[in-house]
């Protein structure tokens, strides 16, 4: 084998070595921000908490049990039980299942969605630009609780409706930063030298634009998700999310707010499991920041 051979073949290995180094050093730069530590247990707590519900759950979360009902925190009930005697602790640790459906399956739709709007507008520019970015101020100058509420009304109540108008409200601060990113290397010397080589739009885009806005939009993604989660509790808060008898932490704030003063452990407690997990995704989604962005480093 020739040593030119040799070079191509070692190729991809070298890359991979150089990706694992990468990936190295960003692990121990986030590792010594405290807060991103604390935000990385927090999020890790709730996808164990999610995963093994039933066996971190003491009772059921949806059975009724009316000769227990509005007991106080204690041995048996360690976060207390609600108006129909249902344990509370059972029924926020099942919550934390449809929060982080909500939040990945929100984020695994909105996200590509923006990038892909942003990059497009932002490389073509022109009509094509001041179209899609027409379209995504629309979406902007709503708020997003009141822009959800438009679609879920029209949609009809349900966490499945629910999780489709987060994402059809959540995808327009993505293409902005996507056009963004896109139109400071729209005209670098690898994008030109791609299209002399023949490369397509759709080419240039996906292989050559949207890889280098992945960073921007992972912080930007974690940072959303307690946006993401307050929206959806406020959908549930108002009945027009999770319907009963799901274990949704805004609906159960609901049904607490009327033992507020003498029950207040009915709605503190899935009150305290949002303010928690919001909590942890902006700790994590800041230490993020300040390992994947360098220029933000820099201001720092």
């Amino acid at each position: 084998m020739s040593t030119i051979d040799w070079l191509i073949d070692d190729a991809p290995s070298s890359r991979l070595q150089a990706r694992a180094g990468r990936l190295y050093r960003l692990s121990r730069m986030l590792l010594r921000n405290p807060l991103a530590v604390v935000g990385i247990v927090i999020v890790t707590a709730l996808v164990l908490v999610a995963i093994f519900a039933p066996l971190i759950a003491t009772a059921s979360p949806t059975e009724q049990d009316l000769a227990n009902r509005l007991l106080a925190p204690g041995a048996d009930h360690w976060m207390g039980t609600d108006e129909l005697g249902r344990d509370i602790w059972s029924r926020v640790v099942f919550g934390a299942r449809i929060t982080l459906m909500i939040v990945a399956i929100v984020a695994v739709i909105s996200a590509p969605v923006g990038l892909v709007v942003g990059a497009v507008a932002g490389y073509y520019g022109g009509w094509v630009d001041r179209i899609l970015m027409g379209l995504t101020d629309v979406f902007l100058s709503l708020p997003r609780l009141v822009l959800a509420l438009a679609f879920v009304a029209a949609l009809g109540p349900g966490i499945e409706n629910a999780v489709i108008a987060i994402a059809i409200t959540t995808w327009p601060s993505y293409a902005r930063i996507a056009r963004a990113e896109t139109l400071t290397f729209r005209n670098a010397e690898f994008i030109s030298a791609m299209r002399l080589q023949g490369a397509s739009a759709v080419r240039v885009i996906g292989t050559g634009i949207l890889p280098l806005c992945t960073s921007s939009m992972i912080i930007r993604v974690t940072l959303d998700m307690a946006g993401i989660i307050l929206t959806a509790a406020g959908l549930g808060f108002i009945g027009l999310g999770a319907q009963p008898p799901l274990p949704e932490w805004g609906a159960m704030i609901s049904r607490g707010r009327a033992f507020i003063l003498d029950q207040w452990w009915v709605a503190t407690m899935p009150g305290l499991a949002i303010v928690v997990v919001s909590l942890g995704f902006c700790f994590l989604g800041d230490g993020l920041r300040d390992v994947l962005d360098p220029k933000h480093g820099d201001k720092a």
